[in-house]
């Protein structure tokens, strides 16, 4: 089923709304299925009344919206909430800088999965890999990297896709990251990397 790709996150009303983790999480659930407060207190192990207030919250920064209403078991009108996108990416030069460190956590911890895998990669193939220690570095890779991201992700905004969630930050990421590879000291790190990985790749297609 076509979706909304992507949406920008400018408005710091709509930042902060999806800063809060319940707000995310409810975000995350609706994109899987469209939802209802009841369904989604249930699930998350809420109560209704608090369920109730974070939807209008999103509702409020217009990130979601009524997919349907019907009366339920007890003809109560019950309603249905979707998200307005598979995907909320933040504008990093837009929002105010506390929830700017928020998001660039957020950005850092993905950044050391990457950095991780290839590190694996590294000590299997009995090679050399050394990544700058210094926290300031990875600070300043995770904003250049959130900055393409927002970038990227404005592509796919007024697009449909059928991806889900994961697999569109995925891609965006992906694009994101690989554009970072190629600037500052991380250029010759992620050099090293694209050598090993072509190395590892070689292997496989060439078989024992």
């Amino acid at each position: 089923m076509l979706r909304n790709a992507v949406k920008i996150i400018h408005r710091p009303k709509e930042a902060k709304a999806i800063v809060d983790p319940i707000r995310r999480e409810i975000l995350r659930q609706l994109n899987i299925q469209s939802q209802t407060a009841t369904q989604l207190a249930e699930k998350l192990n809420l109560t209704k009344s608090t369920v109730g207030h974070h939807i209008r919250v999103l509702r409020k920064a217009r990130l979601i919206r009524i997919k349907l209403a019907k009366p339920g078991s007890h003809g109560i009108l019950e309603k249905y909430y979707k998200p307005v996108a598979v995907l909320f990416i933040e504008d990093h030069n837009r929002i105010p800088s506390d929830l700017q460190n928020y998001f660039l956590h957020v950005h850092m911890e993905r950044l050391r999965g990457i950095i991780a895998a290839f590190q694996l990669i590294s000590e299997s193939r009995k090679k050399t890999f050394k990544i700058p220690a210094d926290v300031d570095l990875l600070n300043e890779l995770a904003r250049e990297t959130a900055k393409h991201v927002a970038k990227i992700g404005e592509k796919y905004e007024n697009t449909e896709t059928e991806m889900d969630a994961e697999d569109l930050l995925a891609k965006i990421y992906g694009e994101a990251f690989k554009t970072v590879m190629t600037k500052g000291i991380w250029r010759k790190v992620f050099a090293d990397m694209n050598e090993m990985s072509t190395l590892i790749l070689k292997e496989q297609v060439r078989g024992p």
